[in-house]
């Protein structure tokens, strides 16, 4: 038994659909109502619907070749109802550290179940290092004799942009798709109350003239920074930092002071580019991780 871990490992997990059973039996009809968002840190996100259904999008772990360790241990494992991952890089994939119900990998098409509504869009990551502390293509190109360009890119600089609709909102995580679209990726993209767009010093993902593009295309009520340095989380070899150098540039950020905010239709529909920072707060328990690496 020595590949116990190779595959999918559901099988693992005690729990069961009974969950999902009942939701399949509610028929009311779906509504607006309040959607919890929380942060679990890098691009990690949990959504949860009014119905109460929660969505965990990008779970991260460490590179497996554990030579490039870019958290203290691997992402907490997590019960959601559903996992949803952009792309098939180690701080976006984790989707096996998720006790789920349903999982979404790369998922290009439409996922509906009772009052959730998942849209993934097929597009590229980002690969313009221009900004970067550090040239990633050439890296990549040198190391492991791969060109991440798109069209002819490997299949883990493919990228699906993801689109959720509850409670009568409208939420987008960019992942770390590239900021250049098509008119055609834009429309299907459609309208957006909150978007979650990756942003740091480093500008490790996109730069921020990049940022501020894609910002002023969605023009969404609300933005949400993410990816980017947590001290007792993140490691220094990350090369990941704060994102203070894009945030200063505004006038008012509103600092969420913990790790979760509530969103309604009606609290966001007076705001147009709120920045909503969520800083070094996560949803889960970073002493007990940090010391028991679960």
């Amino acid at each position: 038994m020595s590949d116990i871990d190779t595959g999918l490992n559901a099988w693992q997990f005690a729990t069961n659909h009974n969950r999902m059973i009942e939701f399949q039996a509610d028929k009311t009809p779906a509504a607006d109502g309040p959607v919890e968002l929380a942060y679990f840190g890098s691009s990690a996100f949990r959504i949860t619907t009014p119905k109460g259904i929660t969505v965990m999008v990008d779970p991260w772990r460490n590179h497996p070749s554990r030579k490039w360790d870019w958290y203290f241990h691997d992402f907490p494992i997590t019960e959601v109802d559903v996992g949803v991952s952009t792309h098939a890089h180690f701080d976006h994939d984790a989707l096996h550290r998720l006790d789920a119900h349903v999982l979404l990998d790369r998922l290009i098409g439409t996922y509906t179940f009772s009052d959730l509504t998942i849209h993934g869009i097929a597009d590229k990551h980002a690969t313009d290092s221009c900004c970067a502390i550090y040239d990633f293509k050439k890296i990549h190109k040198h190391f492991h004799g791969a060109d991440i360009e798109p069209p002819n890119n490997p299949r883990s600089w493919d990228h699906c942009l993801i689109v959720i609709e509850t409670g009568g909102l409208r939420i987008l995580h960019w992942g770390d798709n590239r900021a250049k679209l098509s008119d055609e990726i834009w429309e299907a993209v459609g309208e957006i109350d909150i978007a979650l767009i990756p942003v740091d010093n480093s500008q490790h993902v996109i730069g921020f003239g990049a940022v501020n593009h894609i910002i002023d295309n969605l023009k969404p009520k609300v933005v949400v920074p993410h990816h980017y340095y947590i001290w007792d989380m993140v490691q220094r070899q990350s090369t990941l930092q704060a994102p203070s150098n894009w945030l200063e540039k505004y006038d008012t950020v509103d600092a969420v002071g913990g790790p979760t905010r509530t969103y309604t239709k009606e609290s966001v529909a007076g705001l147009d580019g709120a920045i909503h920072y969520f800083g070094d707060h996560v949803a889960f328990d970073k002493k007990a991780w940090f010391e028991d690496g679960q």
